[in-house]
């Protein structure tokens, strides 16, 4: 994923509420949410590339999402990324085990942002960080670089959020914004001005590439867990939504 903002408030009545979107080049072959036939317990997108994903909900409350760090010229990577939230969301290995099994094979795998709930508590690891962090309450906001860094698109869908609550109609219409930044509050990643101002826009509208998912998943006191995902191609063409309840 390329935009994920979330709030996390244990005790709360919806103790975690996540909208994200994917942004992807329309080539690449995707599957939509759905279950996971062989693993049970599973929903999530899959990249039939790769055979990861971005985003998913597992058994005994996991959570996991990831996004991608942006850094022209970094070199190719030996696994997928994706691999990291199917692996976490398969397995049964606790945070703490899983985590010490990525940080010893960090090198494997371009940058990343990384995050990984299981109900009680919400992860957040950084690639380049010497170790994870485990986030206290509040609302929080990764798009291609760490946590928080104030891109204009990050800092809209975070105030977003915080307008909207746990209302799952209005968070896909948020994150289906497609207004680019002015010039002036574009970072500067080294992709280009014409490349910065398409991927400024919460909702990235291209022929070749932009938001492939938008996803909502919002989970309440008692551990129940709602998911609705809308897939698009090209120019922003929708293709469909799935809503799943109480998984």
């Amino acid at each position: 994923m390329c935009l994920i903002v979330f709030t996390w408030q244990p005790g709360d009545a919806h103790p975690l509420v996540l909208a994200g979107n994917r942004d992807e080049f329309h080539a690449r072959p995707t599957a939509p949410l759905s279950a996971w036939r062989e693993h049970p317990g599973v929903h999530a997108g899959r990249d039939l590339e790769a055979g990861g994903t971005w985003l998913g909900i597992g058994p005994q409350q996991r959570i996991a999402a990831l996004t991608n760090i942006r850094r022209p010229g970094q070199p190719p990577a030996r696994r997928s990324r994706g691999d990291l939230v199917a692996g976490f969301l398969t397995g049964t290995e606790s945070i703490d085990d899983y985590l010490q099994r990525v940080m010893d094979r960090l090198d494997e795998y371009a940058g990343f942002n990384l995050l990984l709930g299981d109900g009680q508590r919400l992860c957040y690891l950084h690639s380049a960080a010497a170790a994870p962090h485990y986030l206290s309450a509040g609302t929080y906001g990764l798009s291609n670089a760490g946590l928080d860094t104030p891109w204009p698109k990050l800092v809209k869908a975070r105030q977003g959020l915080e307008a909207l609550g746990s209302q799952p109609h209005a968070l896909l219409d948020m994150l289906a914004d497609p207004a680019q930044a002015p010039e002036h509050a574009l970072p500067d990643t080294g992709v280009g001005l014409a490349t910065e101002r398409l991927l400024s826009s919460v909702f990235i509208t291209g022929a070749s590439y932009g938001t492939r998912a938008s996803t909502v998943v919002i989970v309440d006191a008692a551990g129940r867990r709602e998911m609705i995902e809308r897939s698009f191609g090209p120019l922003g063409s929708a293709l469909g939504e799935v809503h799943l309840q109480s998984v």
